[in-house]
């Protein structure tokens, strides 16, 4: 999904948007274990009592998912050469090593983890960290210590961080609602952990969308074990809780979907697992059977049975069975299907797929230890027009069972707080957003990647759905930037703001170098033409460069033909420098090798751009041959690079590299005639 959608289904057509994150960029540029238990899918998280936000100027470093509620309480906590950390037993390892790894990179030498008993006692560090539940008598005692008692209630994966000092000593308490919140609440630290201190401030945090993450659902090739590890990774950084596995051009997950992982594939898959839990991630593992399977025949339903025993027996406890992508219906695959539904209509495969899905969570599911409710995506997977297939699935299926919709299109323009809550009426459930925002895997994205932030998703829509999941590009390590916006939309959607997150993305890759983040910037601005089927823009093409460009012209016109050419230097300067600077600076070499095609062709339009500069110099200078001359190097230079094309394999739908389409390519084929 959706490259196997020739044409989008009839409905919503998308809409040209112009995103706030013009001003934020131009500001960067100019420097002016996982979860066991799903969550509920009908309850969203009721807000606890917290103080009311101060209204005081923000003094801590920006963390990203913005918490609900943030303070200052105190002066910054200098991190000693010894702290002594006291952690529960509940507290799991991964969230202990992510804070004395925080402690030591901030200055540490020697980091003493303790148990939570005698924490108050009085020893000879000079900062003890306390870690553990909400609901553990000494956390509520630290809490009480340092001024800030834990809220009453705090919703699933929730916390509390509070850094403050209590008599001559520092403080430093992390207090979860659960063990998921307690590992967030080192994701939290480490962000608010700089230059060797520990910012004075108490933060009361939770999710409001209670399924977050990425969903692997996209055609071309599969990312590489490698890939998946370093996203699972990723994804509790950044506070997202679910990988749903679901490539379509894995064999054993489609075509072969009887068969069993060779043991080399299903040994990856295990640690796959294993990587989700250490990183708090829960690992969905999807089926999808749809274009082949009986749904009543008892051997294929044993099909099923046996994979996911097998699946589950790995780890996973968390299951999908995804139908989507069979549509016009087929006929049935089996005798038995028609004996039982009679003639094929959407009313009896939306009973077929029904009956299926109930026996797997009634009969199957039940005898799994640890086994969340089952996951499935429909074969109308999109819209809210009522149909009788959307009927049969309502009057019929599971009210356990989560159902998976792509919003008011296969590739939406937008989601409204009434779409969702339309999309709840019809399928008679909450149900989860995938969300094919970034894929790049269809027609009309030929040649792009994909960098936007996520946007037009409204915040009333959020607290609608039970999840939502991003379908990434086939490039893995480039799919983080808007990634990394889609977990800040998911965490705090009233909070969320597109422009500031895609900055702290670029920082996020950066490792925290301001330079690098600029040149991330440019790079996001002239890739951030989200297109739809057709390749028409569904966000505004190079929102930051086409400004430049404009005011260029507009300077040129009004007779300031001095002042636009040095402006046009220095916007083709910038385009010219940021390849370089991502390539040397930015640390995960898997990006710059996702993104290498589009820097290069990038620096061809530079100097294209440089060269159209000096003809336009030379214009103004009155050397109309000089300037002629110019011009032809300009274009030479674009005609180089549109030869440049996607690497072979890489991305399932090749071109020409895309970079500021619309925007560059009009003001170099304008600029002799200005």
């Amino acid at each position: 999904m959706p490259a196997e959608m020739a044409e989008p289904r009839p409905g919503t057509r998308p809409r040209v948007i112009v995103l706030g994150l013009v001003a934020v960029i131009t500001l960067a540029l100019t420097g002016g274990c996982g979860a066991e238990t799903a969550p509920s899918a009908e309850e969203s998280p009721a807000p606890p009592a917290v103080p009311a936000p101060s209204s005081e100027p923000r003094t801590w470093p920006e963390v990203s998912p913005r918490p609900q509620q943030t303070r200052r309480i105190g002066a910054d906590l200098p991190v000693p050469a010894t702290v002594r950390v006291h952690a529960t037993g509940e507290t799991d390892q991964p969230t202990t090593e992510t804070v004395v790894r925080v402690l030591r990179a901030a200055g540490a030498h020697q980091v003493d983890v303790h148990g939570v008993e005698g924490w108050d006692s009085g020893d000879s560090a000079s900062m003890a960290v306390v870690l553990g539940k909400v609901a553990d008598q000494q956390v509520a005692h630290a809490l009480d210590a340092v001024g800030t008692p834990g809220p009453s209630p705090l919703p699933a994966e929730g916390y509390v961080l509070t850094a403050g000092r209590r008599v001559d000593s520092a403080l430093l308490v992390l207090a979860g609602r659960d063990a998921d919140g307690l590992f967030h609440a080192a994701q939290t630290l480490r962000q608010l952990t700089v230059n060797g201190a520990v910012a004075g401030v108490s933060v009361v945090d939770y999710p409001v969308v209670p399924i977050r993450g990425v969903v692997e659902g996209f055609y071309g090739r599969p990312w590489s074990f490698e890939d998946r590890m370093d996203q699972l990774a990723f994804s509790g950084a950044v506070k997202m809780n679910t990988y749903l596995y679901a490539p379509k051009d894995d064999p054993y997950h489609r075509e072969k979907w009887r068969e069993p992982y060779p043991p080399e594939e299903a040994e990856k898959l295990g640690r796959l697992v294993q990587q989700a839990r250490a990183n708090h991630v829960r690992f969905t593992f999807a089926i999808s059977p749809g274009l082949s399977v009986c749904y009543s025949g008892a051997n294929d339903r044993e099909a099923l049975s046996r994979k996911i025993r097998a699946v589950h027996a790995l780890g996973v406890r968390s299951f999908s069975i995804a139908l989507d992508d069979i549509y016009p219906l087929p006929a049935w695959s089996c005798a038995d299907d028609v004996a039982r539904y009679g003639v094929l209509s959407e009313a009896t495969f939306g009973q077929a797929q029904a009956d299926l899905l109930n026996t797997l969570q009634r009969d199957l599911l039940p005898s799994l230890p640890g086994a969340d409710p089952l996951e499935m995506v429909p074969i109308q997977y999109s819209e809210v027009v009522d149909t009788p297939y959307k009927q049969a699935l309502r009057g019929r299926l599971d009210r356990r069972v989560r159902v998976m919709w792509t919003g008011t299109d296969v590739l939406p323009a937008r989601i409204s707080a009434e779409d969702a809550r339309r999309a709840r009426e019809v399928w008679g459930r909450k149900v989860s957003l995938w969300d094919n925002y970034p894929t790049n895997d269809f027609d009309g994205a030929a040649g792009r990647l994909l960098l936007a932030p996520y946007d037009n998703r409204e915040a009333g829509a959020a607290r609608e759905l039970a999840g939502v999941l991003l379908n990434p590009m086939n490039q893995a390590a480039a799919s983080k930037l808007p990634l990394f916006t889609g977990a800040d939309f998911a965490w705090n959607p009233d909070g969320y703001d597109p422009g500031r997150s895609s900055a702290a993305a670029a920082r996020y890759l950066a490792n925290g170098d301001e330079t690098v983040a600029r040149a991330l910037l440019v790079l996001v601005d002239v890739e951030h033409l989200a297109p739809d089927w057709k390749g028409d823009p569904m966000r505004s093409p190079a929102p930051v460069l086409a400004g430049d460009l404009d005011r260029v012209r507009a300077a040129w016109a009004g007779g300031n033909r001095a002042g636009a050419v040095t402006a046009l230097r220095a916007t083709a300067r910038r385009l010219a420098e940021a390849p370089d600077v991502i390539r040397g600076g930015v640390a995960e070499r898997p990006f710059v090798e996702d993104v290498e095609p589009w820097l290069t062709a990038m620096t061809l339009w530079a100097t294209a751009l440089s060269h159209a500069c000096d003809g336009l110099a030379a214009r103004a200078e009155g050397d109309a041959a000089r300037a002629e001359a110019a011009f032809r190097e300009a274009q030479a230079h674009v005609a180089r690079a549109n030869e440049i094309r996607t690497r072979p394999g890489v991305t399932r739908e090749p071109g020409v590299v895309r970079v500021a389409d619309r925007v560059l390519d009009t003001f170099l084929s304008q600029a002799p005639a200005m």
